[in-house]
């Protein structure tokens, strides 16, 4: 048998900064992100024998994503919202319309993005800012792709609808 230590060496350790900033952008401040963080990994370790492998850092980012919202429903029940699958099914994909985005001032951005609900949050920063892919997003939050692509349609509208406010204020 491998050693446990060694195989958490192997698996989780590269995908460290990936899981703080997934916790960090769920929990919306550095302190809870690095308590998260911790849990996610002592968690890791302790089931690192049940990876099979395949792709780990979507197993690892799975692993903060579930603690992050066990604290969160915890410490800050308040912070999670669930969002309606059939308004997520009526929402248009306005990506060729993001130009704003793309120049916006990236304090504003960060703003914007904290302002997300939680759930559109996530998906925006799973892949924009971690690079996953649709189908590895959905085996993260555990929704089908259908959903994942619709929550990034609605995150990069709302984002867009912020940031021409700003614009005009």
């Amino acid at each position: 048998m491998n050693d446990p230590q060694a195989e958490f060496e192997r698996i989780v350790l590269p995908h460290l900064d990936a899981a703080y900033n997934l916790a960090r952008w769920l929990a919306g401040n550095d302190h809870d992100a690095e308590d998260i963080t911790q849990d996610a990994c002592v968690r890791a370790l302790r089931f690192v024998g049940g990876f099979r492998g395949g792709n780990s850092r979507s197993w690892l980012l799975t692993i903060v994503r579930n603690t992050a919202f066990t604290w969160l429903k915890k410490n800050r029940p308040q912070a999670i919202v669930s969002i309606d699958d059939d308004e997520l099914a009526e929402i248009e994909d306005k990506v060729a319309s993001d130009s704003a985005l793309r120049s916006a001032d990236k304090e504003v951005l960060r703003a914007a993005l904290a302002d997300l609900p939680l759930e559109f949050r996530e998906a925006l920063v799973l892949r924009e800012l971690e690079g996953l892919s649709y189908k590895e997003i959905a085996e993260v939050a555990e929704v089908p792709v259908g959903t994942v692509m619709s929550r990034l349609a609605r995150a990069r509208r709302l984002l867009q609808e912020h940031l021409n406010r700003k614009e005009r204020s």
